[in-house]
């Protein structure tokens, strides 16, 4: 995962740390993402057709996956060469950034589904008040 341009171990561990300890309950990419907060909503009105990003989810991980897009802005050719297109068509920054991120969610919802899971016991919690050799 750390391979991917724009993911550190901030971004990692924040996105790991939201999946939590049960990651069977992100059944789909679409799930990953509403959970991110970048899954978009629409938010049209009359003649106007645009969608916005949920609201929703977690702040942090929204936060990570909005880091990787701003890093990719700034290194990546690809990604430069979207954003001039979409903002020449009329699109704001906002707007222009979002499907980056959507984008971003699906390529690392697939990473962090293919991540091992490890089988090995959780060391023996100490309780409180008991006294333990």
């Amino acid at each position: 995962m750390l391979e991917r341009l724009g993911v550190a171990l901030e971004v990692t561990g924040q996105l790991l740390t939201t999946i939590g300890d049960n990651p069977d309950r992100l059944r789909s990419e679409a799930a990953f993402a509403h959970l991110c907060g970048v899954a978009p909503i629409p938010a049209s009105s009359g003649r106007t057709h645009r969608h916005r990003l949920n609201r929703g989810g977690d702040r942090a991980a929204n936060n990570a996956i909005y880091t990787v897009v701003l890093t990719r802005l700034r290194l990546d050719d690809r990604t430069r060469a979207y954003y001039r297109r979409r903002t020449a068509e009329g699109l704001s920054k906002r707007e222009t950034i979002r499907c980056p991120q959507r984008y971003v969610a699906r390529e690392l919802y697939q990473l962090l589904i293919s991540l091992p899971l490890s089988s090995a016991p959780l060391p023996a919690q100490r309780r409180v008040g008991t006294a333990q050799p």
